[in-house]
């Protein structure tokens, strides 16, 4: 892999896997050491080992990474250097000159792969179900520590700073006037770029919102009761459970955000890293396991192992995980409303961890240009609906257009 040594200016990137590397992970997944079946029926003790054994026979008998690799290359890629770290990301302008200039960030346990069904279709929409006036330059960088990006050498990538990254990444490119968008950690970092106001960027979209009241946020994020002035309907209720529930049931963000190097092992163990980055929440687990069943919908198993098998090929296991121990000590929320001020479109999937009430979307962005409910879809929305999250995105920043 080449890239950039130069501090001020952008070079294209390129990237190449030998076989002796696939051949080696596939070694690995047969050497696998199995522990015992967990002893419930449910997900309670994590990622069930039926899907896992499923995952590893196809990883190892079935599974092709020169497709996903094939994809990738055809995209235009590039890397520079900024604040002392390469920079990865995929910069593909839309043949329609007046587009509108998009940066999109993915989250964990993502890479750029998990935008590659949204990436085309927002720059050229004209083939894919909408009009020149819905066209978007997109730029899509890898966050530090994932994927082709590099890895940070000392501590203080927090979200904050990859937000003052991005602005200087687009404002390299030339790009006077932007939007943004992201979910996941995508989705906190867009939020700090949205409370930074770097120049050109003129309003976001999220599907993840960070909304949440502060005194409600502050009593879920303490595991205590809820001040006794504050009064709920039935869907802020309801969006409180969920919170409690998203909150008690994440325990890689636990490990990641106190211990990240107790992970060295899933460096060294393609199966224990697939154990680990599966278990990000119940419903999502739920629909990899019946994907592996036989049962696709939204991820297919090639989906999820093109976005594991670049982990591992890059190593990335611990670096990743890094980002949870950097936000820990920033102090910085994963749902509470942090006081942005410019325009905010908000989409809110029926699956995701928590779904924020409009009431709070309201509070939490003064200049709320759009809401909406998808019908179908979870966590990882370009990943497992594309076509709902590009349609949101056209229409929830169409007003910033003009």
């Amino acid at each position: 892999m080449s890239a950039s040594t130069d501090t001020s200016t952008i070079q294209p990137f390129t990237f190449d896997f030998p076989d002796a590397e696939l051949d080696d992970l596939r070694a690995r997944i047969a050497a696998t050491r199995w522990s015992e079946p967990e002893t419930v029926r449910d997900q309670s003790q994590g990622t069930p080992q039926k899907t896992l054994k499923e995952l590893a026979r196809y990883w190892a008998e079935e599974y092709d990474w020169r497709k996903v690799e094939a994809k990738l290359k055809a995209l235009p890629h590039f890397t520079t250097e900024i604040d002392g770290l390469d920079i990865h990301f995929i910069h593909l302008r839309s043949k329609h000159e007046d587009a509108l200039p998009l940066l999109v960030t993915h989250g964990w346990p993502g890479s750029v792969i998990e935008q590659l069904k949204i990436i085309e279709p927002l720059a050229d929409p004209t083939v894919h179900g909408g009009t020149a006036a819905d066209a978007f330059h997109l730029v899509v960088p890898s966050m530090p520590g994932y994927g082709f990006s590099g890895k940070p050498t000392e501590s203080g990538w927090n979200p904050q700073r990859m937000a003052k990254a991005w602005g200087e990444l687009m404002n390299r490119l030339g790009y006077t006037r932007y939007v943004a968008s992201g979910g996941d950690w995508g989705a906190i970092v867009t939020e700090q770029m949205g409370l930074q106001e770097p120049e050109g960027l003129i309003g976001f979209h999220t599907n993840m919102a960070n909304a949440v009241p502060p005194d409600i946020m502050t009593a879920i994020e303490g595991s205590a009761p809820l001040p006794p002035d504050v009064s709920l309907t039935p869907e802020e209720t309801e969006a409180v459970e969920q919170l409690r529930s998203a909150y008690a049931d994440v325990p890689y963000a636990y490990q990641m955000g106190t211990a990240p190097q107790t992970l060295a092992a899933l460096v060294d163990s393609p199966v224990g890293l697939a154990a680990f980055m599966l278990d990000h929440d119940w419903q999502s687990l739920e629909m990899i396991s019946r994907s592996f069943a036989g049962k696709p919908e939204g991820l297919t198993p090639d989906d999820v192992l093109d976005n594991i098998t670049l982990f591992w090929l890059m190593k990335s296991a611990v670096s990743a995980a890094r980002l949870y121990w950097e936000n820990a000590r920033a102090g910085i929320s994963f749902f509470g409303a942090k006081g942005v001020k410019l325009p905010v479109a908000v989409s809110v999937f029926p699956t995701e961890m928590y779904r924020p009430p409009k009431s709070w979307a309201e509070k939490a962005y003064p200049h709320l240009i759009h809401y909406n409910k998808l019908p179908k879809g979870g966590h990882f929305a370009a990943w497992e609906q594309p076509d709902y999250l590009i349609e949101d995105i056209r229409t929830g920043l169409r007003s910033l257009r003009t």
